[in-house]
């Protein structure tokens, strides 16, 4: 078999083999196929499309490139969440603990964050001497006891896709359905859960900017994990603008426990009970979604759920304690407010610049070598929709470098949008798809 004639076919429209997927995805990871001749490849892939089959043969040749977790020592049907990304999205820190309280066993792999979009290893790493480092062995070892572990992405966890995406991503070959759809689900089969729900955001603060290629993605990748014979089920959610009013990692701590204490913002709590409602029904433990959601829903009215994030905390180096107070979190030296500069409703947020002013105070990565700042950040006081008066809050930016928060400041400003007419606020939960 030649790499000559693989790139020759796709590029003619044909259609790839399992073989044919096979032998150039273990070719690529051990390093006896060369970039350029991969870099041709996906730009044939690119134009020419690849089939639900073809799709599928690629996802299972990347999960099976490296380590495939086994998670049978796991007692119970194990129910993993995947956010394709978004600002504020401090999902996963509320979410979790409610739906282990309800006796789904949560062992969930997860990364930090780069560019515009935070990470939940790097908010959970806001407790000190949190550590996702859990061999495998101590990962199902605090499942089976607690109920819920989180661990980072090993490095042998589908390292074809690894090499794969870095490739893709200088050489213009990342907007492909098939591809994108492939690089999240072979992780996510790899890492060895019994069912999977997605959660694929839309708008301008995803990676998926309208709403027909975020269900486009949404059922390429449901169709993947049916026939991996994965339960696969997404969620097409709102990210038109922050999720929740936090951002930046230690702000999106509080807020989320906040959240478990009964006082999140009703778009969070929403989004936590619709990806939590799909969860107990995937695993069984809820025989409709009206019963499912009263579940997760005294998970917070008893505290349970708050207990349960203490225990993990816990479980994985930190204080429990600051769990239950919170305002032992350290705080950014310098808080500015970005006041309205005109009456009117705001039409906009530009999630995606929010995003960006949140990198600028040094709560992202423009690298994976940055280092972040963990309590810098942004609280939003108005939202899409509200109506503001000259002068009223509209942010408050926590920072620590003055130049930082003037930069901060001013882009957050021009993000947000205000006229005179008030807007169609768009449903958050688009869709689901099973």
């Amino acid at each position: 078999m030649r790499m000559y004639d693989i790139i020759m076919k796709k590029r003619n429209g044909g259609e790839l083999s399992k073989e044919e997927i096979d032998f150039f995805v273990e070719g690529y990871t051990k390093g006896t196929i060369p970039d350029y001749q991969v870099s041709a490849l996906m730009m044939a892939v690119y134009f020419q499309k690849m089939t639900e089959r073809e799709t599928y043969y690629l996802t299972m040749a990347m999960a099976g490139s490296g380590d495939l977790l086994d998670l049978s020592a796991i007692q119970g049907i194990k129910v993993d969440k995947h956010s394709t990304g978004g600002v504020g999205d401090k999902t996963s820190l509320a979410l979790t603990p409610m739906v282990a309280a309800c006796g789904i066993p949560v062992a969930k792999m997860s990364g930090r964050g780069l560019g515009h979009t935070g990470g939940t290893i790097d908010k959970l790493e806001s407790f000190p001497g949190f550590t996702t480092a859990l061999t495998t062995q101590q990962f199902i070892h605090n499942v089976n006891s607690i109920g819920i572990a989180i661990m980072g992405q090993t490095a042998d966890l589908a390292p074809a896709d690894k090499k794969l995406y870095a490739l893709r991503d200088v050489t213009a070959t990342v907007d492909n359905m098939s591809l994108i759809a492939s690089s999240i689900m072979s992780k996510k089969l790899a890492a060895g859960a019994d069912r999977i729900v997605l959660d694929v955001k839309t708008g301008s603060g995803a990676f998926m900017k309208q709403e027909e290629d975020a269900k486009a993605l949404a059922e390429e990748m449901v169709k993947i994990g049916k026939n991996a014979g994965r339960k696969t089920i997404a969620v097409i959610s709102d990210m038109d603008q922050p999720l929740g009013f936090a951002v930046g990692n230690i702000l999106e701590v509080k807020e989320a426990i906040d959240t478990l204490k009964g006082n999140g913002p009703a778009d969070f709590v929403e989004l936590c009970l619709t990806l939590g409602t799909q969860m107990l029904l995937a695993g069984g433990k809820a025989s409709d979604a009206k019963k499912a959601r009263t579940m997760l829903e005294d998970t917070i009215t008893s505290g349970s759920a708050l207990q349960k994030l203490s225990e993990f905390v816990a479980a994985q180096g930190g204080d429990a304690d600051d769990v239950f107070h919170p305002e032992r979190f350290p705080e950014a030296a310098i808080q500015r407010e970005i006041q309205a500069p005109e009456d009117g409703y705001i039409t906009a947020i530009v999630c995606d610049e929010v995003g960006i002013c949140s990198l600028i105070l040094g709560g992202g990565r423009e690298t994976k070598e940055s280092e972040i700042d963990l309590t810098v950040g942004i609280i939003l006081k108005k939202k899409k929709g509200d109506y503001v008066q000259k002068g009223d809050v509209l942010a408050v930016i926590h920072a620590n470098d003055e130049a930082k928060a003037a930069e901060a400041s001013a882009r957050y400003l021009n993000a947000c949008k205000i006229s005179g007419q008030k807007p169609v606020l768009p449903a958050l939960i688009r869709e689901i798809i099973s």
